[in-house]
């Protein structure tokens, strides 16, 4: 089943405890970001603690009710253009209350290799989202089988990554 508009919001409304995603791409081209994306491009940067938006809203929501909301970014250095784009939101949103890990596998085994985006909804859903390879949204499908490898891939995300801060720091970020 393909998620769009309403049905896909009401995961995010409706998770009992956690959401978390896997992402997996170096970029991500999101028609909401153009113009962001140009003015971080052209010099322009967010003062992250005065930042504030309805995702950082919803965020501060989450954890209010004790929900929790995080995801792991594999990445492997050079780090992309879009990828510092999004650091810089990062932080934010981790102040926020979201559970943000960077798991660097430049110069290693990368053992989520071939595993696609997805997010996990209290680990009893999966949501698979299907990328071109430059990063154009093709749709979010409902997995209809066990989440017991997502279950595990999250598992090895959380044990071979590091928490936003720590790698943002050992950048100079």
């Amino acid at each position: 089943m393909l998620l769009d508009g309403e049905a896909w919001q009401a995961k995010f409304r409706d998770f009992r405890t956690e959401a978390w995603r896997l992402e997996t791409l170096p970029a991500y081209k999101v028609p909401q970001e153009v113009e962001e994306i140009q003015l971080f491009l052209a010099g322009e940067r967010i003062d992250p603690r005065t930042y504030s938006n309805e995702y950082t809203e919803d965020l501060k929501r989450v954890r209010r009710v004790g929900k929790t909301k995080g995801r792991v970014h594999v990445v492997t250095r050079p780090l992309s253009s879009y990828l510092l784009f999004e650091f810089m939101y990062n932080l934010p949103h981790a102040q926020a209350g979201e559970d943000i890990r960077i798991m660097d596998v430049t110069d290693r085994h990368n053992p989520l290799a071939g595993v696609q985006d997805f997010w996990m909804l209290d680990r009893r859903e999966v949501v698979l989202m299907n990328y071109e390879s430059d990063g154009t949204q093709i749709s979010r499908e409902v997995h209809e089988g066990d989440t017991t490898p997502y279950v595990e891939y999250q598992r090895i995300a959380l044990a071979e990554s590091v928490p936003f801060e720590k790698y943002a720091k050992g950048l100079g970020m």
